[in-house]
C-alpha cells in the first residue's frame, strides 16, 4: 500500500459517493479534513475481517472484492466493488468490527473517512442518513437474493448468474476481461475450481460464451439468461 493524494477535495471528486451530494459545503469540508487516501496493488488487503471499523472506505478508482473468510481457508466472495461505491459493513453499527475482508483485484485508489465524522453527519443530516440506510438496505437485499440463488440453483445456473453479473453490473458490456481467477469464480458460486472449469467448457462448447484465461464474451445472451433463470 502506498499513500498518494490524487483527489484535491471532496467537492471536485468525480468518483465520490453519489450521496455526498446531499451534504452542505461545510459538511463536505469536514469530510475533506478528516480523510486520507491510499493506493493498493492487485491482491493487497484493503480491509481485514475482524479489524476495527475506524473508517468508512470509498472507492475512487479500480476494482475490489468483498469476501468472508470461512473455515479451513475457504472464502465466499460477496460481491465486486467499483469506483464511487461505499464499503461499510453492518458491523460498524453492531460490534465495531469489519465482518468481511476487502482486497484489490486491480490497482485501487481508495479514500478512508473517519467513521466518527461519518456518524456525526448521519445524526445531523436526515437526508444523508436516509441515503445511507437505502445504500445498506439495497446491498443487503442483493446479498439475500444471491444466497437464495446459491441454495436453490444448480451449478450451471450459479455460474451463468455470475457471468451476467459481471457483464451487467461491473463492465456493462458482453465482452470483458476476466478479472477473477477460476478459483475466485468458485468462491463466488460456492463451487470447486474444477467444476467452474468444466461448466465454462460446456458453455463454450454449446456456443453460449467464448472464454479463455483472460477474457469472457457472451455469444448467446438469451440462452445464458435462461440457464441462469432456470438454474
Amino acid at each position: 500500500m502506498s499513500v498518494t493524494n490524487l483527489i484535491n477535495n471532496c467537492e471536485n471528486c468525480t468518483h465520490g459517493w453519489k450521496n455526498f451530494q446531499l451534504l452542505s459545503e461545510s459538511e463536505l469540508q469536514l469530510i475533506n479534513a478528516n480523510r486520507y487516501e491510499a493506493t493498493f496493488r492487485p491482491g493487497e488487503i484493503m480491509l481485514k475481517q475482524g479489524s476495527p471499523t475506524s473508517n468508512a472506505l470509498f472507492m475512487a478508482s479500480g476494482i475490489a472484492k468483498s469476501y468472508i473468510e470461512g473455515l479451513n481457508g475457504k472464502n465466499f466472495i460477496m460481491g465486486i466493488s467499483m469506483p464511487g461505491q461505499l464499503i461499510l459493513g453492518p458491523g460498524a453499527y453492531v460490534n465495531s468490527r469489519h465482518n468481511y475482508s476487502v482486497s484489490a483485484i486491480t490497482a485501487v485508489q481508495a479514500c478512508f473517512i473517519s467513521f466518527d465524522i461519518f456518524k456525526q453527519l448521519v445524526k445531523e443530516n436526515g437526508d444523508f442518513a436516509e441515503s445511507l440506510l437505502e445504500d445498506i438496505s439495497s446491498k443487503s437485499l442483493k446479498l439475500h437474493l444471491r444466497m437464495v440463488n446459491l441454495a436453490q440453483k444448480r451449478m450451471s445456473g450459479r455460474l451463468a448468474e455470475v457471468l451476467l453479473y459481471l457483464a451487467d453490473e461491473v463492465f456493462h458490456k458482453d465482452e470483458y476481461d476476466m478479472i477473477l481467477s477460476r478459483q475466485e469464480l468458485g468462491e463466488m458460486t460456492t463451487m470447486a475450481k474444477e467444476c467452474v472449469v468444466r461448466i465454462l467448457k460446456e458453455l463454450e462448447d454449446s456456443g453460449v460464451i467464448y472464454s479463455d484465461s483472460s477474457k469472457i464474451k457472451i455469444l448467446d445472451r438469451q440462452k445464458l439468461n435462461l440457464i441462469s433463470d432456470k438454474g
